[in-house]
């Protein structure tokens, strides 16, 4: 089912509006879990090749709009989810729509092994949940990797 999904992502709604970020997320990010069978079955090379090519499909279809600015397709794993995101902006890797700190990376495989290795995503124990709350003594929260491949016409 997994690679199914990402093959559709190719061909699903797609928006470019460089005034209008909210536009493109809401209408270019997409949400991907996989069934334990997936999680069992699919290799790490066989989720990678699936996402070079929609954003393959999707650099096709930019041509195609003719957009001639800079665009994006990028992909991470949302840990607390449990899932793959994509999704596509009209901007530059450097400048993702990320309320929190990412590290762009050019190899897929470390994200794709560590999503496939999640054998309870989304799940936190009860062990790992204290009584009471202190802001301040949360940690820091580290970036995170996220897969960028440009697919735009723009410099």
């Amino acid at each position: 089912m997994l690679l199914t999904w990402i093959a559709e992502v190719a061909d699903e709604p797609l928006v470019l509006e460089p005034t209008d970020r909210q536009v493109e997320c809401d209408t270019n990010t997409w949400r991907l879990g996989a069934t334990e069978e997936d999680r069992q079955a699919l290799s790490v090379a066989e989720v990678v090749a699936a996402f070079e090519r929609t954003a393959e499909g999707i650099r096709r279809r930019i041509r195609e709009m003719g957009h001639a600015g800079v665009a994006t397709f990028y992909a991470w794993h949302d840990m607390q989810a449990g899932q793959l995101r994509c999704s596509t902006g009209s901007v530059a890797a450097d400048e993702l729509p990320f309320g929190g700190a990412y590290v762009p990376h050019d190899d897929l495989r470390p994200l794709i092994e560590g999503f496939l290795k999640d054998r309870q995503p989304g799940l936190i124990p009860w062990s790992d949940l204290e009584d009471g709350h202190d802001p301040a003594a949360e940690p820091e929260i580290a970036p995170f990797p996220v897969w960028v491949r440009s697919v735009g016409n723009g410099a």
